[in-house]
């Protein structure tokens, strides 16, 4: 493990489930394979797409293992899960994730202080988990659930300064908040990840490192695209941002269910099952919407090759 994180895009990974809701390992094998075909550059598993709020400690530990035995070198991938509300209980949780050869573990932003509580609380508690745990490194998830905690640059600067962060999943979806925080970070070793799809062009342009959004679930190699070719093919990438963009309107029709059937279209064996949302609840015309969007997708990355 070396003290960068690659650049590009690191999906936000789903965790498949069999039909009578357990975790369905030989399908999680065949979605790591699928997002590495289409290019990926890394692998965010145990996330919120995955579910992690209702998974067991046994199962995120099992689906971080399937997960890294599956990607075999191929790209490296990187992790979150703790979910508890003590500090003694995450540290737990952390150590047996980390034990499964990830790249960097990812604490949420909200699991380190409550809503009410202030940064001074935050720091203190992040420092008793680095103490812990000396030989882990991590990234930074503003997970929105179950509350949205930001950055500021404060915190942005105190994380640089131990020198034992170097991944930040950007959800403030504001692009001067972006431009903000890669000021602070210019230089360091903590990369940031825009989670935001509307904004991804103007973020790579003032040195976002890449992509971590949930909408890498229905068309990664557009991402991976346009992380790739944005500063040389300038004219198509203003046209892949307009599509994915616009696109990423349907985040909020009946994630993650959605994205597991544009998976299924791509030929993944897949259930809809999730333990969120109920998977017949994805209805005639979200499936329509679903299905217009990967033909689009597809004549689009045709047209790029």
């Amino acid at each position: 493990m070396g003290n960068t994180i690659t650049n590009g895009v690191w999906p936000t990974m789903l965790t498949p489930f069999t039909e009578n809701n357990q975790l369905d390992e030989p399908a999680l094998e065949r979605l790591v394979d699928w997002y590495i075909e289409q290019g990926v550059h890394g692998l965010f598993a145990v996330c919120n797409s995955s579910e992690m709020f209702k998974l067991s400690l046994d199962e995120r530990v099992k689906a971080t293992r399937i997960v890294v035995r599956q990607a075999s070198g191929r790209v490296p991938v990187i992790a979150s899960g703790h979910i508890s509300d003590s500090i003694e209980d995450q540290i737990e949780e952390i150590k047996q994730i980390w034990a499964e050869g990830i790249e960097a573990f990812v604490m949420l932003s909200n699991r380190l202080a409550a809503e009410h509580e202030s940064d001074e609380v935050w720091k203190a508690n992040a420092e008793r988990i680095l103490q812990a745990v000396p030989d882990v490194k991590f990234g930074i998830y503003e997970c929105p659930y179950p509350y949205k905690r930001l950055m500021n640059p404060a915190l942005l600067e105190w994380c640089i300064s131990t020198g034992r962060f170097l991944f930040l999943k950007d959800t403030c979806c504001d692009i001067v908040e972006i431009k903000a925080r890669l000021e602070v970070l210019k230089g360091t070793g903590l990369k940031l990840f825009n989670a935001n799809s509307a904004t991804l062009l103007e973020s790579l342009k003032l040195g976002a490192s890449g992509f971590s959004g949930i909408m890498a679930n229905h068309h990664p190699n557009l991402y991976v695209w346009l992380t790739e070719n944005w500063n040389t093919q300038p004219e198509k990438a203003e046209q892949v941002q307009d599509y994915v963009g616009l696109a990423s309107g349907v985040e909020g029709q009946y994630y993650p269910v959605d994205a597991k059937y544009n998976i299924q279209l791509s030929g993944v064996p897949i259930t809809l099952t999730t333990r969120v949302k109920d998977g017949a609840g994805l209805q005639p015309h979200q499936r329509i919407l679903v299905e217009q969007l990967k033909r689009y997708s597809d004549r689009l990355m045709a047209e790029l090759k």
